[in-house]
């Protein structure tokens, strides 16, 4: 799996041999077995290139993230014995709860200095596969989505749903701003709500039947990206208060909807997991802090 993936990834059989400190016949043989054994054509040569087969592609995915959850295990393996450490891996959309378990993690570290954070950005969607997988240990989850399937907690304060925009906008006079105020103006949109990529909505109720009436010019799924737009003055962007630097040095504002849309966020992760020492130190920190705010599925 290393090999390929290192042949995947530098798209030249000698570059990947060079990367990897073995000779090109080592490595052509060891694809071609590869091959053989998955009964599946993964790769296309060429003089100088290589390329995925449709099975390369499939592949390619399942081997990342197996790779991705041995180099996991194995961190966990090194971390046993002696001082508390090891790797905590949790994964978030863009939400101002975040800033409550960057506040534990550097609670955390004043006391185990071993332990180390890496932490993923991406839509629910991606960190809910990644907690399937067992790459990440925790989740944030912005509602609504289905945490049935996960062990979970509530935590504390709501996300307010709103519109970035300029502050030499005509709106920004607003205090809040209705449907009737969007109508017409070009929107920079989450891929997670309506009109965006898959059409998926954190708070449907609120657009309801007119969402084909929405001018979306772009989508999005990191903030920062498109506050740049916004800046520059492509449009709108609806999302979370909190989530851009609104302040008096910043050339955006945040208004929030009327009526007021909020979520709830939660953190989540697999039941019956066996956690490492540092990861379960982590979720006792966790249920001691935010218990009251929610209770665990």
């Amino acid at each position: 799996m290393r090999y390929f993936l290192a042949a995947a990834r530098e798209g030249s059989i000698l570059k990947a041999a060079h990367y990897l400190h073995v000779t090109q016949p080592t490595l052509s043989r060891q694809l071609r077995e590869l091959e053989a054994e998955l009964g599946e054509k993964l790769l296309i040569r060429s003089n100088r290139n290589l390329t995925l087969t449709p099975a390369g592609k499939l592949l390619r995915k399942r081997a990342e993230d197996a790779m991705e959850i041995i180099r996991k295990t194995e961190a966990e393996f090194r971390s046993m014995g002696g001082e508390l450490r090891g790797d905590i891996h949790i994964g978030s959309g863009e939400t101002a709860a975040m800033r409550l378990i960057a506040r534990l993690c550097s609670e955390l570290h004043r006391d185990y200095p071993g332990i180390r954070y890496h932490i993923y950005s991406g839509k629910s969607e991606e960190v809910e596969e990644r907690v399937d997988k067992g790459i990440l240990d925790f989740g944030l989850l912005i509602q609504p989505v289905r945490i049935s399937k996960y062990d979970s907690l509530r935590l504390p304060g709501k996300d307010v749903w709103g519109v970035i925009m300029r502050k030499d906008s005509p709106l920004a006079g607003k205090r809040a701003l209705s449907f009737e105020d969007l109508r017409t103006l070009p929107l920079i949109c989450s891929r997670q709500i309506p009109g965006g990529e898959n059409g998926k909505s954190g708070y449907p109720e609120w657009f309801g039947e007119h969402v084909g009436e929405l001018n979306v010019v772009a989508t999005y799924n990191l903030i920062y990206n498109a506050a740049l737009m916004v800046e520059e003055g492509l449009g709108y962007a609806i999302g979370l208060d909190r989530t851009i630097n609104a302040t008096a040095h910043s050339a955006l504002c945040f208004r929030p909807l009327t009526p007021k849309v909020e979520s709830e966020v939660v953190i989540v992760w697999k039941k019956y997991q066996i956690f490492s020492a540092a990861a379960e130190l982590f979720l006792s920190r966790l249920q001691e802090t935010f218990t009251d705010s929610g209770s665990g599925n």
